[in-house]
């Protein structure tokens, strides 16, 4: 069993036990054993170990985890100290500088600050096989996630979301409690952040929402 040691502990107890979750778990098993698999499997669920669910304050949804070696670490976006920020991250610290003017560039890429301080940095899906991207696509977590944001979304006290990209846009669906506030921009991706990323915006205005509904604001520096 599972084991976030805060309230998710009790919210997701049904979920481990449900029929995707299961057939989830023995394909895991097997990946694990048989294929280099990312992130390590004590760290497949840090956002909400880290994040519990009364904490929240925002919710930023990622794809699925970096496929690259020692990248991933159960964080959206997030890579641990010592890692080069891939190029999603460079361009997300950009906008923070531009909107905000925090900052990170030329730092690190480790975002533990961020989930300690209220932002659940939580993929669509949890696991992926080295070099191969997506390749864990459509094996469970999206169920599983999707159950996470409905959780979220029952939830009183108000929280933002961003959603980039199709994948997160894809979950906005679940998002109906209007407490809360929905940001909805392209992906960070060097593909895709000069059509609409780049500008958006979001952290300003998450921090607006947050402090018109008492919360307090988010420092989005990493340091």
């Amino acid at each position: 069993m599972v084991q976030f040691n805060n309230d998710w502990d009790e919210l997701l107890r049904g979920e481990f036990a449900k029929e995707y979750y299961l057939k989830l778990r023995q394909t895991l098993i097997q990946e694990y054993r048989t294929q280099r698999i990312y992130p390590g499997m004590y760290d497949i669920f840090n956002a909400m170990k880290l994040t519990s669910y009364d904490s929240v304050k925002c919710v930023i949804i990622g794809q699925d985890p970096y496929h690259g070696e020692g990248q991933a670490h159960g964080l959206s976006f997030s890579v641990r100290k010592g890692i080069a920020p891939p190029p999603s991250l460079v361009n997300i610290f950009k906008e923070i500088r531009d909107d905000v003017g925090i900052d990170n560039l030329g730092r690190h890429g480790e975002l533990t600050k961020w989930a300690e301080s209220g932002v659940l940095l939580l993929n669509s899906v949890l696991t992926v096989r080295a070099d191969q991207a997506r390749s864990h696509r459509g094996i469970g977590w999206e169920e599983f996630t999707t159950d996470v944001i409905k959780l979220l979304n029952e939830r009183p006290k108000p929280m933002v979301f961003m959603l980039w990209g199709g994948d997160a846009k894809a979950k906005q669906q679940y998002i109906t409690n209007p407490a809360h506030l929905v940001l909805r921009a392209a992906h960070p991706s060097p593909l895709s952040a000069y059509n609409g990323f780049f500008g958006c915006r979001h952290f300003s205005k998450a921090n607006s929402f947050l402090e018109k509904t008492g919360q307090g604001a988010i420092d989005w520096s990493i340091d």
